[in-house]
């Protein structure tokens, strides 16, 4: 929607609520600015684009014939438009608070900090910190939660399943170089350990299936409607990310290190080599490279990993999605 559109439908509302009596379609049109005052036909399109649009959103509409008037009178009872009186018992209004907090470092942080605002608009008390205050927490701090979803892949999928379309996407394999492409019906988005997964159904294997987000290489694509993918009854998403953990084959990585920075990276070294240019070479132990991507890309320029192939582009996908 324009903004030039979205200005006129504001602008429409305040005017229905405002009135004390209803008003004809000329009183509006020369009231709301952004209605063609020329033509009586384009207004007219206009006009009945915009009132089915509002009472499509939810927002109702009263038509008003009056017998001594030609024209029907339009206005907005404030009883039908207001929303009833949000009440929350404590422990309702402590879990919204804490789902906000927790998605406060995630792609959903706006989304839930507008919704908390929205309540408190309205006169509900929300707790956006739990133990806050003295004794409120552990030795009296506070206790905070996160869930970090710095995954690329993690806004298009959880929109995916939420609109259940179907996605396709570049998958590496554990333990290995090779990627394939996969196309799934989205289920849920499961979070275990501090790693996220999507459930779902493989057509490719025609099976359902666990992927884990750190493996999807490139960007997430749907295809077909929306309403496409069926969540099988009694489906238990948390199972299906349950598997025995995969054996962790340690491997080491290149990583040349700027002199005299990143001191916890070399003390988690094997081993540190004093280069040229000032620029020391180090080995550092990794099992998965993506976490290694995650570390690295943090550090920024001072460090730039050599080696092995799969690591490096693992910092390089990282660095340039944070770039996007």
């Amino acid at each position: 929607m324009s903004r030039r559109k979205t200005e006129r439908l504001l602008n429409l509302v305040i005017c229905l609520l405002a009135t004390r009596r209803p008003l004809s379609a000329e009183q509006i049109r020369h009231a709301v600015p952004g209605y063609d005052r020329d033509s009586d036909e384009a207004f007219q399109r206009m006009f009945e684009r915009d009132k089915n649009e509002l009472r499509e959103i939810g927002i109702p509409i009263d038509v008003v014939r009056d017998p001594w008037e030609d024209e029907p009178g339009y206005r907005i009872e404030r009883q039908s438009y207001e929303l009833p009186e949000i009440t929350l018992e404590p422990d309702e209004a402590a879990v919204l608070g804490l789902a906000a907090q927790v998605w406060q470092r995630a792609s959903l942080a706006e989304a839930a900090s507008g919704a908390l605002l929205k309540l408190r608009a309205g006169g509900v008390h929300t707790d956006d910190a739990l133990g806050g205050g003295p004794g409120g927490g552990i030795g009296g701090g506070v206790l905070e939660l996160r869930v970090d979803t710095r995954d690329p892949a993690f806004p298009a999928l959880w929109q995916a399943v939420r609109d259940r379309k179907v996605v396709r996407f570049d998958y590496r394999g554990a333990g290995s170089e090779n990627v394939h492409t996969r196309t799934v019906e989205p289920w849920g988005v499961v979070s275990r350990r501090g790693r996220w997964y999507l459930a779902g159904y493989d057509r490719g294997r025609e099976a359902p299936r666990a992927f884990r987000l750190s493996r999807i290489a490139g960007p997430v694509t749907t295809t077909g409607k929306a309403g496409a993918v069926q969540v099988p009854q009694g489906v238990d998403l948390r199972a299906m990310v349950a598997f025995p953990d995969e054996p962790a084959q340690e491997r080491i990585a290149v990583v040349r290190v700027r002199r005299g920075a990143c001191e916890g990276l070399r003390q988690l070294a094997r081993t540190v080599t004093p280069g040229g240019d000032g620029w020391d070479e180090a080995e550092l132990p990794f099992t998965d490279p993506e976490r290694l991507a995650g570390w690295m890309a943090s550090l920024g320029s001072d460090v730039e990993v050599a080696g092995p192939p799969d690591a490096r582009e693992a910092v390089i996908r990282r660095l340039k999605g944070a770039l996007a």
